[in-house]
């Protein structure tokens, strides 16, 4: 398990300012205005939601000729209160503060398939805590990566991936499954155009990843931001590289995902491609049906 995390210091940093502020802003106003007091305090905790709200909009504003089935004003609604709570659980807990709460688990003597997990932007390996309890409890081997630097070229992600496919198959002597979330999936992708997977990965599960970009990258100036442009130069250069067949992968989409959209460019031709209606993109990744979908692949392999 990796020692460090830049990415949990900056994290921490941002929550422990942010909840100053509040603190501040409440006890400088309370006495003359303390609905302004509430108000405020509210909107530096909170805030995040508002710009939830704007991705909710921008997703149904350039849907287009996208295929997918559209989602309904309830869903939508019901997307952005979970995307809220779930922001919340990950950004400003469990990245920053306990990202090595699940250690790497490989058990000795080895003998189940294990799981690579791969986060995906602004993230680490926190965001995956509850998958990794539930992977210990049901003795499903896994290591947990950190992609940095953070705002790094995605290409950079693939010796990290690598070096943890080789310690979870020689531990286990199977070939681990890919379990990567956004970003994570171009991550895997890269690591198999430069180090190959022939034999060394069973199946790359992506849920809610960009495999065609997204329509929000255009405002990214972050280098493995600018890769995720939908018909840039370097998301052309991956679909050129085959790498595994398509039978080899399962992609979970769906049509209510604010960050990816739109929604049909999280999957692949020929994938096994599984859309879960009404979740948004980080929610998307602690769905029960994603979960226990996803755990019953690695256990049937």
């Amino acid at each position: 398990m990796p020692a460090t995390s830049s990415l949990a210091a900056l994290q921490r940093a941002t929550v422990l300012g942010l909840l100053c502020a509040a603190i501040a802003w409440g006890v400088a106003w309370w006495p003359q205005r303390p609905v302004l007091a509430l108000g405020g305090a509210a909107l530096l905790l909170v805030g995040h939601a508002l710009v939830l709200a704007v991705e909710f909009v921008l997703l149904l504003a350039t849907w287009g000729a996208d295929p997918t089935p559209r989602p309904t004003i309830g869903q939508v609604l019901a997307a952005w209160w979970r995307e809220s709570c779930q922001g919340i659980r990950v950004f400003a807990w469990r990245q920053p503060f306990r990202w090595r709460r699940e250690p790497d688990w490989l058990p000795a003597g080895g003998g189940a398939r294990g799981i690579v997990f791969v986060h995906g932007f602004v993230c680490n390996r926190g965001f995956w805590t509850p998958w990794l309890r539930r992977c210990r409890a049901e003795g499903i081997p896994f290591v947990a990566v950190n992609l940095e630097p953070v705002h790094g070229s995605i290409d950079g992600y693939a010796d990290a991936l690598d070096a943890a496919v080789d310690r979870l198959a020689a531990a286990t002597g199977h070939a681990p499954v890919l379990v990567c979330h956004s970003m994570g999936g171009l991550a895997a992708r890269a690591w198999i155009r430069r180090h190959g997977a022939e034999g060394r990965v069973a199946n790359v599960v992506t849920i809610g990843t960009p495999h065609q970009g997204t329509w929000l990258a255009r405002f990214s100036h972050l280098p493995n931001g600018r890769q995720m442009r939908p018909g840039g130069a370097w998301l052309t250069g991956l679909a050129a590289h085959t790498g595994l067949p398509a039978s080899a992968w399962t992609c979970w989409y769906a049509n209510a995902d604010n960050i990816v959209f739109p929604p049909a460019t999280a999957t692949l031709p020929g994938a096994d491609n599984r859309l879960v209606r009404g979740a948004a993109h980080v929610d998307l990744a602690f769905r029960p049906q994603v979960v226990e979908g996803t755990l019953a692949l690695v256990r049937g392999l």
